[in-house]
C-alpha cells in the first residue's frame, strides 16, 4: 500500500505545512514538481464551496501526476462581511505581483471593508476543506478543519502567510506571531490533515 500524497499546491509555506503534520505520522508527502505534474493545466475553481474546490484540485492533479493526490481549499470567513471573503480569499484584491504583494493587498482591503467595525463584531474563522483522490480521479476521503479568531486593526507577526497577520487568537496574539509548530498544532489546516489521516491509513492509494 502507497503511503505518499501529492500535495496540489503552488504554495511553499502550505506545502511546509502539510509536511509537518503528515510526515510524522509516516506519509511521504511530493510536491508537484516531485510528481512530475508542476506543467499540468490548473483547473478552474468553479464551487461555490470550499470543499467542491477542493475536490476540483485533488482529481485533476490527481489523474495528471497518476497516483493519489491530496488539494486543499482555504481561506477566510468574516461574520460582519457575511462570511467573505470566503472562497475568493486568494483574489479578494484582484491584485496581481508576487504572493507577497498579493497578500498586501488583500489585507489592506480587507482592513478597508472592516473600517469602523468595533472588535466585538470582528468575529472571523480561517477554514480548510481538504479531499484525497485516487489516479482515476474518485474521491477517497475529505475533511474540514476551523480556526476560529477575530479581525486585528493592523497587521502583526513575520511568520505565516496570507491573512496570518491579521487574525488574533484566543491569547492575543496573531496567527502570524504563533511559531510553526504552534500554528500546526491549533489551525484550520493541522485540524483537517488531523481528520484526514487515520481514513488514509485505510486506503490503498495505488498509482498507474
Amino acid at each position: 500500500m502507497s503511503r505518499e500524497l501529492v500535495v496540489a499546491t503552488g504554495n511553499p509555506h502550505k506545502l511546509a505545512e502539510i509536511r509537518a503534520v503528515l510526515e510524522p505520522l509516516g506519509w511521504g508527502v511530493l510536491s508537484l514538481e516531485a510528481a512530475g505534474a508542476a506543467d499540468a493545466p490548473e483547473p478552474e475553481e468553479v464551487a461555490r464551496t470550499f470543499a467542491g474546490n477542493a475536490e476540483i484540485k485533488a482529481r485533476a492533479y490527481a489523474q495528471a501526476a497518476g497516483r493519489a493526490c491530496l488539494a486543499d481549499d482555504s481561506g477566510l470567513e468574516v461574520d460582519a462581511l457575511g462570511g467573505a471573503p470566503g472562497v475568493r480569499s486568494a483574489r479578494y484584491a484582484s491584485a496581481g505581483g508576487a504572493r507577497e504583494e498579493r497578500d498586501a493587498a488583500n489585507n489592506a482591503k480587507l482592513l478597508a471593508e472592516l473600517e469602523g467595525v468595533p472588535d466585538d463584531k470582528r468575529s472571523a474563522r480561517f477554514v480548510c476543506a481538504m479531499c484525497v483522490a485516487d489516479w482515476q480521479g474518485r474521491v477517497l476521503a475529505t475533511s474540514r478543519g476551523t480556526f476560529e479568531g477575530r479581525i486585528g486593526r493592523a497587521p502583526r507577526g513575520a511568520n505565516g502567510f496570507g491573512y496570518d497577520p491579521l487574525l488574533i487568537c484566543e491569547d492575543g496574539r496573531t496567527a502570524a506571531e504563533l511559531t510553526p509548530e504552534e500554528k500546526n498544532a491549533r489551525s484550520h489546516r493541522g485540524m483537517a490533515l488531523r481528520e484526514l489521516a487515520p481514513k488514509l491509513a485505510t486506503l490503498a492509494l495505488g498509482a498507474r
